[in-house]
């Protein structure tokens, strides 16, 4: 029997790294994460996955680490001996990068260049994907594409720049099989509640509820081209299958604002977020990004790559996961008939 292939993924625990880790393990991969040591339980995105490390026929492996720590992911790579290394561990909330621009850069920017170097110095046959962002756009004028200069707006954006071209560099330099994905936004009913949209559709699921009373939010004007994420994580494992490197944008290529995105939610409800939604200057950020539009056509033409949920179904399926969190029935709270979803 061939040996199972074997995959390492920095931030298994996040929304993009629990997708992922299920895709994986459902072609038949070996999964190792890697999990910083917290004194809290942070697995619940992959405690469904979770196995008794006793058993023999182990599909998913935690590791402890950190991408600070150069010598323990040396040792991981050396230990785990992965065919594909896929890097989504990252400070990754723009916001809070502006506060904490040494530890987002230290992370995201000097980190890759760490797993980078492990890997060209243990095995550099390891085909890595890089978790890129289209933050990197920043204030470029739409639609981006990857023929679009970078101008990012923010130290998570800057930091991302860093580990884009840094995987380029190993690529040229030392014949790395790395991949950057540049991925426009993607959200999910495992979205971190302090990202905007999350923060919208649990907000929605509460004031239903009767638990809350207002949304304080930003910048409301701020338009995204927002997509499924398990869309983006099957993108993640394409680019890893192509023959050749590459640096490739996803979209949908579609765009909505901030505000178009609370509207649709609160009146899944039958809500006006008119009356529910409030502007605190404290959400805005120093450097805004005002518009986000992808051009993924290089992307569908290669790959093959196409989204499977639209606008309208990514709000609805959202809102039904937090009103069945806050133990309400979609069915008879929702405005319609509820999408049922297993993302």
């Amino acid at each position: 029997m061939p040996e199972r292939p074997r995959a390492l993924v920095t931030g298994i625990t996040g929304q993009d790294g629990s997708y992922l880790a299920e895709l994986l393990i459902e072609k038949g991969y070996e999964v190792h994460g890697l999990i910083r040591r917290s004194s809290s339980i942070n697995t619940r995105r992959i405690d469904h996955l979770y196995q008794d490390p006793h058993e023999s026929d182990l599909r998913l492996i935690l590791h402890y680490g950190d991408m600070s720590d150069a010598t323990r992911l040396s040792r991981l790579i050396n230990e785990v001996r992965p065919q594909e290394v896929y890097n989504l561990g990252a400070q990754s909330h723009v916001k809070v990068s502006f506060e904490a621009p040494e530890y987002t850069s230290d992370v995201d920017a000097l980190g890759t260049l760490r797993l980078l170097d492990a890997i060209h110095h243990n095995d550099p046959k390891i085909r890595l994907y890089q978790a890129s962002t289209s933050e990197l756009f920043g204030s470029a004028p739409p639609p981006q594409s990857e023929t679009t200069p970078f101008h990012p707006r923010s130290p998570y954006g800057v930091s991302k720049l860093f580990a884009y071209w840094i995987a380029v560099n190993y690529r040229e330099a030392y014949g790395l099989f790395a991949s950057n994905g540049i991925l426009f936004n993607h959200e999910s009913p495992r979205r971190g509640e302090t990202f905007v949209t999350r923060k919208i559709t649990q907000a929605v699921a509460r004031i239903r509820a009767g638990k809350q009373k207002f949304l304080y939010l930003g910048n409301l004007d701020a338009r995204r081209d927002w997509g499924c994420a398990p869309d983006y994580v099957s993108a993640m494992w394409m680019m890893l299958q192509h023959p050749e490197p590459l640096d490739l944008v996803f979209a949908t290529g579609e765009q909505h604002s901030v505000r178009e995105f609370a509207e649709m939610a609160f009146s899944l409800v039958g809500l006006d977020y008119q009356k529910y939604v409030k502007v605190d200057k404290a959400y805005l950020r120093p450097a805004e990004v005002d518009t986000l539009l992808g051009d993924s056509s290089k992307a569908r033409e290669l790959l093959g790559w196409k989204t499977t949920v639209d606008f309208p179904g990514l709000v609805r399926m959202m809102v039904e996961a937090d009103l069945e969190a806050e133990g309400l029935d979609p069915a008879q709270v929702m405005v319609g008939t509820p999408a049922r979803s297993s993302v």
